[in-house]
């Protein structure tokens, strides 16, 4: 039955070979169920539900990939998507986390729909490459400011705006020897380099007594605090509307190039050869709509599918055993409960240290293009903003361009999206 569903054997691989590239994907990416909740909490949002609507969410979203698509692609909420929805959305911007679910879920929908029409695809292709390389290490640098933050390491300063922390704190210093630790293991590549990192700690934290051990197994909490709880028509405000465009260009540009770049190094995509690349886009679509009925932030295609193509996953059996795996995830709610913020801040660092390397695909040697890709970056973390990144880095892209003559480089979707943050500006300043 796998065979004749998978294709197992057209795709020169076998049951064992699958199993063991979700088992690997799974450990690389597993750590997004102690640090989405910790994060999503911090909103109001019960930790509990929050943690089991990411099991379910990263659960369906991989069986829909496997299932739709067949490609050895694992799901699950996003990073830094996840950090938008929370310390922007909710709690810069002052809106409720309903209402940020509700955002999730229309941009959901829109993303559905641009897929069907081919519209995804032209924005991707008009959309510039520095700035995107910029996007992605923009977002990176917005995680390591928060990341910092949660482990002591950066505090608030009136003089100088930020400062350094005191190192001499335990927590802080446990939050280091966790860096220390992750980035050892995945230089050594150990699989599960990070879950390694953010378990160490927490076990260090609970024998020193920073935190009380509550076990590590039990049944599901509830999923009722988070469960449809999400306010559409709060979301329809005409405030939100920058909020909605921002994830929507996040979830285009990160989702579809994290596909891209799996699949290709699986196979599954040659030039002039899509493969299931549809499929898998709306396999991606649906899995935001779905996360955000359950309660979590946008859910997205993970990267670190890579491992488990290097592995040999080359069909959907990988996704689904990455699902099977999501869902037995559920019964470790005691020990995510009790996971420090200070445990999940080294991961936090060492995703945004990853994510900073996408810069040298900027050109640098044409300002036109550095520039903007340089601005969009530097506002995310100074302006405590993925939206005002994107906007600064689009609007300057446009006006460079325009003003050294070189209207003629600048693709329609690139102009559309930056007259859409203008109008954003000018009706909404704040």
């Amino acid at each position: 039955m796998l065979e004749q569903f998978f294709k197992l054997k057209e795709h020169d691989t076998s049951v064992r070979t699958e199993l063991l590239a979700g088992l690997t994907t799974f450990l690389t990416m597993s750590y997004i169920v102690f640090v989405n909740p910790d994060i999503l909490s911090s909103t109001g949002m019960d930790k509990g539900s929050v943690f089991v609507a990411t099991c379910l969410a990263a659960a369906l979203g991989s069986i829909i990939m496997a299932l739709l698509a067949n490609w050895p692609i694992g799901m699950a909420p996003g990073m830094g998507l996840n950090a938008f929805f929370a310390f922007t959305v909710v709690a810069q911007m002052g809106y409720s986390w309903q209402q940020a679910l509700g955002a999730v879920f229309i941009s959901g929908v829109v993303f559905v729909i641009l897929t069907v029409t081919g519209v995804r695809e032209w924005l991707v292709a008009g959309i510039p490459s520095s700035l995107r390389s910029a996007i992605a290490a923009g977002i990176g640098l917005f995680l390591g400011i928060i990341a910092l933050g949660s482990a002591g390491i950066v505090v608030a300063n009136p003089a100088t705006k930020v400062g350094l922390g005191d190192l001499t704190h335990a927590t802080t210093l446990f939050a280091i020897l966790g860096f220390f630790i992750i980035t050892a293991l995945a230089a050594l590549k150990v699989r599960g380099a990070i879950l390694i990192g953010i378990l160490a700690i927490t076990v260090l934290s609970i024998v020193t007594g920073h935190t009380q051990f509550q076990g590590v197994f039990s049944a599901p909490p509830s999923l009722a605090p988070t469960f449809f709880q999400l306010d559409i028509l709060g979301a329809l405000n005409t405030g939100f509307f920058h909020v909605i465009l921002v994830f929507v260009l996040v979830e285009v540009f990160d989702a579809t190039g994290t596909m891209i770049g799996v699949a290709t190094r699986a196979g599954l995509i040659r030039p002039g050869n899509p493969g299931r690349l549809g499929r898998a886009l709306l396999s991606d679509s649906c899995a935001i709509v779905a996360g955000s009925m359950l309660g979590t932030s946008s859910t997205t295609a993970y990267i670190e599918s890579a491992s488990g193509v290097q592995a040999g996953g080359r069909t959907g059996l990988t996704a689904l055993t990455i699902a099977v795996l999501f869902l037995l995830a559920l019964f470790l709610s005691p020990l995510a409960a009790i996971v420090p913020p200070y445990a999940t801040a080294p991961a936090l660092l060492y995703v945004a240290c990853l994510m900073l390397r996408e810069l040298v695909d900027v050109q640098w040697d044409d300002v036109t293009e550095s520039v903007p890709a340089a601005i969009a970056a530097i506002a995310m973390p100074l302006t405590y903003s993925i939206a005002n990144g994107l906007a600064f880095g689009f609007i300057s892209y446009v006006t460079i361009k325009a003003l050294s003559g070189r209207f003629r480089d600048i693709h329609p979707a690139t102009l559309l999206v930056a007259m859409l943050f203008v109008i954003k500006y000018a009706l909404f300043p704040g």
